[in-house]
């Protein structure tokens, strides 16, 4: 259980709110349901509208654009995000990514406002419903924030943007479409329901996200990888690799990583609506999983006194060798873009004898790690006799 300091003090305001949201929710689809019947159409498209449009504005919004600066985005866009991240009722962006910064910069330590360590409940939304002297924001890490007029004009504004894009506005768009019982259905489930999804899918980043998962890149923090999670909170999931690389606008690096905010991001890069989208190189990513991937096999064979130091220095060999091969890659394609004609095909046939190169190195590591896992396993099965 968490424990506070005397000088702690219960933030009634954030408590009352996010204590009888749910109940509220509860009784209004209960009351919905019994008066007017089951959910229809439109209660469902303004529920999914109203989720995705405030669900992105935190993900995409609050935090890959504002807190990390992964990429930058036209004015309309900033004001999209004012408006639909207001009415998911999670502060303003001043506020929010103050806080976030501070979690970034003092991950699991005492100065981290919802560090896990304080156990789930803390991080999930207990550290939203008291207030601490330490956690007090003197916004001086949003300082590049607060140059925006929109940003600004948000914060001053932050209870009445919300009250209108997060209950009034779905609420009137379904009394103009169906009157007062399809006003009532829509206030319902685009507005109280769906704020309890947003809410808590996003308190799910700051607890789960730092208790269950992998930790394919990188140990220096509780940061977790979780499909799950990502599934459930537009790709933010995958937590370890944002916390390992936290300027890439993606979480999920990979084609098939489920990531719908990193999707809505190019979609809008390609209306010519965002730019200077950061991305981590592929060789930065793939040495970060080569020493994970060695950090833990090494731990076993050293926990039963084998000597590791073979090993090592093959690991350092194949490292430099896969980030040099990776570099000559993005190197080759850049020229083969700039290249004429006559030289393309000899600059496509040296990317591909580089493919062919790193997919041995591969190949090495593969037997490397076998063997590694191979000594472990024959000593265990000798130990056990």
């Amino acid at each position: 259980m968490t424990e506070y300091s005397a000088s702690t003090k219960i933030n009634w305001l954030n408590t009352i709110f996010l204590v009888f949201t749910p109940i509220l929710a509860i009784l209004g689809v209960i009351l919905d349901w019994s008066y007017f019947g089951a959910p229809g159409l439109l209660e469902m498209i303004i529920f999914l509208s109203f989720y995705y449009a405030c669900g992105l504005s935190i993900t995409v919004g609050y935090h890959r654009l504002f807190s990390h600066r992964s990429h930058d985005a036209s004015w309309p866009l900033v004001f999209f995000y004012s408006i639909f991240g207001a009415g998911s009722f999670q502060n303003s962006i001043i506020e929010w990514c103050s806080d976030h910064r501070n979690h970034h910069k003092s991950t699991d330590s005492e100065d981290d406002p919802y560090s896990v360590t304080r156990g789930f409940w803390h991080s999930h939304i207990g550290w939203i419903m008291v207030e601490e002297e330490k956690f007090e924001n003197n916004f001086s890490n949003v300082k590049d924030l607060e140059r925006s007029k929109i940003i600004r004009w948000q914060h001053r504004n932050i209870f009445l943007i919300g009250a209108f894009s997060g209950i009034i506005l779905p609420a009137l768009i379904g009394y103009l479409i169906g009157g007062i019982s399809a006003a009532i259905g829509c206030l319902v489930w685009g507005g109280l329901v769906r704020l309890v999804f947003v809410h808590h899918g996003t308190f799910l980043i700051n607890s789960a996200a730092h208790i269950w998962g992998k930790q394919p890149y990188s140990e220096e923090n509780s940061s977790k990888d979780s499909f799950w999670l990502a599934f459930l909170t537009f790709g933010e999931g995958y937590h370890n690799f944002h916390h390992t690389f936290q300027a890439d606008y993606r979480n999920g690096h990979k084609w098939y990583h489920v990531d719908p905010s990193k999707w809505w991001i190019r979609m809008f890069r390609i209306l010519g609506l965002k730019s200077n989208l950061k991305v981590t190189p592929k060789h930065s990513i793939e040495v970060a999983k080569l020493d994970m991937k060695f950090k833990k096999t090494a731990k076993k064979l050293s926990s039963r006194n084998i000597d590791i130091s073979i090993f090592e220095r093959q690991v350092d060999n194949y490292r430099k060798s896969m980030r040099a091969c990776l570099f000559e890659i993005h190197k080759a394609r850049k020229d083969l873009k700039k290249a004429m004609e006559s030289q393309a095909d000899s600059i496509r046939e040296k990317i591909t004898d580089i493919k062919h190169s790193y997919k041995q190195i591969k190949e090495d590591l593969k037997i490397m790690f076998k063997e590694m896992n191979e000594q472990y396993l024959l000593l265990n099965k000798v130990n056990s006799y």
